[in-house]
């Protein structure tokens, strides 16, 4: 599934930050153009305008390339300072921000199609559909699971079972749309309409976990 082995480079330099973030971009670019097996790191490689070498140095193998470009990803849209909750901030604010750039992610072009390579190479590579999973959802959900048990313990609302609530949040956000949106039926939600999907699942949850 991988490309073979290829020597790392040893202590010296520090890795330029600069060449990581060109050969994480090339990646997202190449593994939704042409899938994950269609995309090699050789062509990484040209795409960032490094040299094979330089992709080795910052990441080992295209699985871990891969796990980290989806990562990445991720954390543009959600960062983990949105998960944070200060003393005395307003829960509600702190959901609707989470909400927001949750529903902007999943309903991006990039994340809708890599989606889609995923459930295509479900059956056909369970590894690597499980190596994205753990990458990108299952991090969002862990962050979500910490900031609700935060919430819990302050009394900002009453959650037993954070790591339940978490998904039901962003199953909430997700709504039927998303499902049509993968399915190539209909349109994201924008504007004033994304807005108020939004408003609609925070309250809704606010209230079905409130203290």
């Amino acid at each position: 599934m991988s490309d073979n082995s290829f020597p790392t480079s040893g202590p010296g330099r520090p890795k330029d930050p600069a060449k990581r973030k060109a050969i994480l971009e090339a990646a997202k670019n190449l593994f939704l153009r042409n899938g994950y097996d269609g995309s090699s790191m050789d062509a990484i490689a040209a795409e960032a305008g490094v040299s094979k070498l330089t992709v080795y140095s910052h990441f080992t193998d295209k699985e871990t390339l891969f796990s980290a470009a989806v990562k990445a990803k991720c954390e543009e849209q959600l960062p983990e300072l949105l998960f944070e909750l200060p003393a005395g901030a307003d829960i509600e604010s702190v959901l609707l921000n989470i909400g927001r750039s949750f529903h902007q992610l999943i309903n991006s072009r990039e994340s809708l199609e890599l989606h889609r390579v995923m459930v295509a190479l479900a059956t056909q590579d369970p590894k690597l559909s499980r190596m994205f999973y753990e990458a990108g959802p299952l991090q969002i959900l862990r962050e979500m699971t910490g900031l609700l048990g935060q919430a819990h313990l302050a009394g900002k609302l009453r959650i037993e079972h954070p790591q339940n609530a978490a998904d039901h949040f962003f199953c909430l956000i997700k709504g039927g749309h998303n499902f049509r949106l993968l399915m190539g039926c209909g349109s994201a939600l924008e504007g004033d309409e994304a807005e108020r999907h939004v408003k609609e699942v925070v309250e809704l949850f606010v209230k079905a976990y409130a203290p």
